[in-house]
């Protein structure tokens, strides 16, 4: 996969984010509200940015689906941060790729982006998971116990 094709990937999850944020949002209220027009902006701002680094490299940025299927329909605070969260995540897997990139400056930004996502994400949710891409560590079982043994009875 080329730089291109990464920068492709990380816009089109920025595209879906800024909608689903624009869904969120549209269902929120009170500080949540303002946090997801926050997390909205920042996703805007990245988008706008993935969409000038295509263009300056010669290439032509992909336009926004019409509408996109959300996993969740938000109705109640605890469905907006679940959706919230799902779309941090899947925006900072889209951006993973671009970390290997060779351009010194898309390895910056896309980790930058990821921080910004993962920083959101636990500000919603504060949950830690497996880094994108890497196996979810393992369950250890819980440790057995056993009952200590009765004193036996003098002889």
């Amino acid at each position: 996969m080329t730089a291109g094709q990464g920068l492709g990937t990380a816009l089109a999850a920025e595209h879906a984010a800024v909608y689903a944020y624009g869904v969120i949002g549209a269902r929120t209220t009170g500080a949540l509200r303002a946090t997801v027009t926050a997390a909205f902006n920042a996703h805007r701002a990245r988008r706008d940015q993935l969409r000038a680094l295509i263009t300056a490299g010669g290439g032509t940025p992909t336009e926004p689906d019409a509408a996109y299927r959300l996993p969740i329909t938000p109705s109640t605070p605890a469905q907006a941060v679940e959706l919230a969260t799902l779309v941090e995540r899947g925006v900072t897997a889209a951006y993973l790729e671009l970390t290997a990139s060779p351009d010194a400056a898309v390895r910056r930004m896309a980790a930058l982006a990821m921080q910004e996502c993962v920083a959101r994400a636990y500000g919603l949710h504060p949950e830690i998971e497996a880094f994108p891409g890497m196996p979810a560590a393992p369950v250890s079982p819980a440790p057995t116990t056993t009952a200590p043994a009765s004193p036996s009875p003098p002889s």
